[in-house]
């Protein structure tokens, strides 16, 4: 197989990251026999400084053009003062929108190697954590009907949803749920939100088509409370934009450290653009001290959603587990008795492991 993959290595650490994961991509392509072209391209802060605009045109067309996009962060105190339409972050709305990209996966997971970092008893987490966030892009409150008073003293942001846009959301997630543990929790406020209604009936209604999974649901307060309760009752949880941008956060954090956990955002069909869910931390640029395990991680999703490798993504994932496994720590997961390495090495380290017997 021949993979067509843009990289969008973007600001602050993306660039230090992105590097890593190539490394372990080419590693992954001599075991596996499969080739790959990059194209690199720009976005974010950086594209605003050499072309004015943060996501040019250019760089859109090309990931149109491509397979899958690996992007490593945008953004940074630098563009605080640039006008709000021309912020590094309107780089990613633009790649979501021009690129189609309606559904947003983001594992949680927590390795055992890990477990000390989670700020949970152990015995919560004892055995690791393995949830997968399904969450719904294009929707909802970030994207409905907004404005402010001539005033300004009063503003209103309006929630919306189509059956389409659930039934598409809700069929991702179902068909990840039956690959998995076939375990499915819907999150909404169905007591309060008439858009949660349609969100319920909508996801029930596309259950009749999906058998093997069982279907729960949940209100997102409720929901939010037992992540943190009992975390282990969750396999697969699919919700709307805003309540999936508050959960996934939450969930994220009892993983132990941001620096881990990849994400992926697809459209209908096995197109996707893939990226680590932390920031761009412009002041460890560039001095070896990122963490590039959710970017590597990253891109073992796309190899899995996008080319469907899976043998291939789970040799990345083996290898990641493989060097916690050996003791080696980036900063940010160090913990006493573990070996301190930096970015680089980090990304040597798993480049070497994987493929490994």
């Amino acid at each position: 197989m021949k993979m067509d993959i843009v990289l969008i290595p973007g600001d602050g650490i993306g660039p230090d990251i992105v590097r890593e994961a190539v490394k372990v991509l080419d590693a992954v392509m001599d075991k596996s026999g499969h080739t790959v072209k990059y194209t690199t391209c720009l976005a974010g802060g950086c594209a605003i400084d050499e072309t004015g605009v943060p996501l040019p045109p250019s760089t859109l067309e090309a990931a149109q053009k491509s397979d899958a996009v690996l992007l490593g962060a945008v953004g940074g105190p630098k563009w605080d003062t640039v006008p709000g339409d021309m912020r590094p972050e309107k780089a990613l709305l633009g790649l979501r929108g021009g690129l189609g990209l309606f559904c947003n996966l983001r594992p949680a997971i927590l390795y055992p190697q890990l477990s000390a970092a989670c700020p949970l008893k152990e015995e919560v987490v004892a055995g690791g954590l393995d949830i997968m966030v399904v969450r719904e892009l294009t929707g909802g409150i970030y994207f409905g009907e907004r404005g402010l008073s001539a005033d300004g003293q009063s503003a209103y942001d309006t929630m919306a949803y189509s059956t389409a846009e659930v039934e598409r959301i809700a069929r991702k997630a179902f068909e990840i749920a039956r690959g998995r543990s076939g375990r499915l929790t819907s999150v909404d406020k169905a007591n309060i939100l008439e858009t949660s209604r349609l969100w319920r009936k909508t996801v029930e209604c596309c259950a009749t088509a999906y058998p093997d999974v069982q279907l729960t649901h949940l209100y997102v307060d409720n929901a939010a409370m037992q992540l943190v309760r009992a975390p282990r009752q969750f396999d697969v949880i699919v919700t709307e934009n805003m309540f999936g941008d508050i959960l996934s956060d939450e969930a994220s954090m009892i993983t132990g450290s941001i620096g881990m956990l990849p994400s992926a955002s697809l459209r209908e069909d096995s197109f996707g653009m893939y990226e680590p869910i932390h920031g761009s931390a412009p002041d460890i640029a560039g001095k070896d001290l990122a963490n590039p395990l959710a970017t590597i991680l990253s891109a073992a999703m796309m190899l899995r959603h996008t080319f469907k490798l899976e043998e291939e993504a789970k040799m990345v994932e083996t290898a990641v587990s493989r060097v916690l496994e050996a003791g080696w720590r980036t900063g940010d997961i160090f913990s006493e008795g573990c070996s301190k390495v930096g970015t680089r090495q980090m990304g040597t380290l798993v480049a070497e492991a994987v493929g490994q017997e």
